[in-house]
């Protein structure tokens, strides 16, 4: 059992609030999975500066301003390097892609957790409102939230099994419930040299799909594949930097709940973490179907 929450401002007035908003639903989670937490930021002018990609690692053993250092010595331009938590975000004036495959290069030992030019993806093990409270997401302002705590039933309790998973450009996923053939599809996925970092279930997910819009699907197509082939229960949402989309299992074996108004566009794992955004009264409240994806736009 985990917990998903997730807040899409359409409203540019609520973008200083993002940050508080999600410590908020983020905190009515902690009953769902209290082992670990992350969370996907976007649009934070500190954690992704404009004109600039960002990539996340995780911190275990790596000095954030010498990993910079190394990084930025093979870019050839400078790279800002930060430690939030259990995590480094490196920032350069560069791509993504370009600034991921110098990481590569310059550090293969680190393990690459988030790259963007609008993403940071922070995580961690502890309860979730302590993990929010270090990384300072209560201050931090944006247009897109992803939040996720976690009780683990697939792998170890680790801050590179906690989620989200982002493996691709500004891709995020976030998952509740398990997937029973993970394991096969992991290894139709090496064989392919799609390779995961953990033997997380979710991180199978992940790779997946990122692999389905790199070969040039939508994300619609890329989740109706990954239903087709990996089999299980869940609820999974899937965001970009354009676009994000959920989808629960043919049977809708696990909770979610969707509230829509003129400002954002929320969802939760259960209704007590939408209870305190602003105008939830009147929003359009409504639990997804069955096997149905839903899609929006930013």
């Amino acid at each position: 059992m985990c917990g998903i929450v997730r807040l899409h401002l359409r409203d540019p007035d609520l973008e200083p609030r993002l940050g508080d908003l999600l410590t908020t639903m983020l905190g009515e989670m902690t009953d769902r999975g209290s082992d670990s937490a992350g969370v996907a930021v976007y649009g934070n002018p500190d954690w992704t500066p404009a004109g600039s990609a960002t990539v996340t690692v995780l911190a275990d053993d790596v000095d954030a301003a010498d990993l910079a250092t190394r990084v930025g010595s093979r870019l050839g331009t400078a790279v800002r390097g930060r430690e939030i938590g259990a995590t480094v975000l490196l920032s350069a004036e560069t791509d993504a892609d370009t600034l991921a495959s110098a990481l590569r290069t310059a550090a293969p030992e680190v393990v690459l957790v988030g790259m963007g030019s609008e993403l940071a993806v922070l995580k961690g093990v502890g309860l979730p409102l302590d993990l929010a409270t270090g990384f300072g997401l209560p201050g931090a302002s944006g247009w897109q939230g992803v939040g996720h705590t976690r009780m683990a039933t697939e792998s170890a309790v680790t801050p590179a099994g906690s989620h989200p998973f982002s493996v691709g450009p500004d891709q995020c996923i976030v998952h509740n419930g398990s997937f029973s053939n993970h394991a096969s599809v992991r290894r139709e996925l090496a064989r392919r040299d799609v390779h995961c970092d953990t033997l997380n279930d979710t991180e199978v997910a992940a790779r997946f799909v990122a692999e389905q819009i790199a070969l040039g699907a939508g994300i619609d197509q890329a989740l109706e594949e990954m239903s087709r082939v990996l089999d299980g229960f869940y609820t999974l949402l899937v965001s970009t930097a354009e676009e994000f989309a959920v989808v629960r299992d043919p049977i809708a074996c696990k909770p979610a709940v969707i509230a829509e108004t003129d400002r954002y566009v929320a969802m939760a794992s259960e209704y007590r973490a939408l209870a305190h955004l602003p105008g939830i009264a009147d929003a359009h409240l409504y639990e997804p179907e069955p096997g149905r994806i839903y899609h929006w736009h930013r």
